[in-house]
């Protein structure tokens, strides 16, 4: 259930730093509060399983919380939660003027600005993001509407300074999304990588995922771990890659695939 307690005092202040521009433009001004340094916040739960993210998940002292082979440090964020809500309250009172999106954006090269689909939005093939933004997509301006993408990949601009606000549930599979998604319903990633955040007012699910977060001061997080051979995903460096090389890889040094990880590296059993 959303949190409707918004601070009257920080919305305001919201409000006349985007009345003048694009929803999206002010939010690097420090528009979000204390939600900025958060990878994912879940209102009702928060489900993850086999997936890592990289930035702090929020979550409130009534979200049940549901962990299995994850990588997250899970915090109690009520706060931050509030900013979030606030913002994407923020966000739904000046939904004009944008310029309206049709179709998968397959193939598409968008500059700075704002856009909206009307209603649900269905993605896939490749997004390309020019410029350095702002970029604000809005789903569901006519009252409804749902993110759905799959095989959806966007590259090029800044993940931090990109932002989907979408009316209801927003479900990622096998796609690489860019952005700080708020959504108005539940958040499920399936076999994603999101670099951005998550943030939902209902439920956030994530399965074979990653998540890397961006923070107050607009850069994308990494993860630092020590990968080999069939340690699953985990976003940092790939099981193959650079053996040997200690100057440009933490990975096992050379070797054949054992469990876990490589065995026999530069002579080493």
């Amino acid at each position: 259930m959303r949190r409707m307690a918004l601070n009257a005092g920080l919305l305001s202040v919201v409000f006349v730093l985007l009345a003048a521009v694009s929803p999206v433009a002010a939010k690097t001004s420090g528009g979000l509060g204390a939600a900025a340094d958060y990878a994912v916040l879940a209102g009702t739960a928060l489900t993850c399983t086999d997936s890592n993210v990289a930035g702090p998940v929020g979550v409130d002292f009534t979200t049940a919380v549901t962990s299995t082979r994850c990588k997250m440090q899970v915090q109690y964020a009520p706060g931050a939660y509030d900013n979030f809500i606030a913002q994407y309250d923020v966000i739904a009172g000046n939904l004009t003027p944008c310029t309206v999106l049709t179709g998968t954006l397959d193939g598409q090269f968008l500059g700075p600005g704002t856009y909206c689909f009307d209603a649900t939005a269905t993605l896939t093939g490749t997004l390309t993001l020019t410029g350095s933004g702002p970029w604000t997509f809005e789903i569901g301006t006519l009252g409804t509407g749902a993110l759905t993408a799959t095989n959806f990949t966007v590259v090029g601009g800044n993940p931090c300074n990109a932002y989907w606000w979408v009316r209801q549930d927003v479900t990622l599979t096998t796609s690489a999304f860019q952005g700080t998604i708020l959504g108005g319903g539940d958040i499920t990633l399936k076999g994603t990588s999101l670099a951005g955040r998550a943030w939902a007012t209902g439920a956030v699910t994530m399965t074979g995922s990653n998540v890397f977060g961006c923070n107050a001061a607009g850069t994308v997080a990494r993860q630092h771990c020590n990968q080999g051979v069939g340690n699953g995903p985990e976003g940092c460096d790939p099981g193959n890659s650079n053996q040997g090389d200690k100057a440009r890889s933490n990975d096992e040094l050379g070797g054949t695939s054992g469990d876990p990880g490589r065995q026999g590296g530069n002579g080493k059993s």
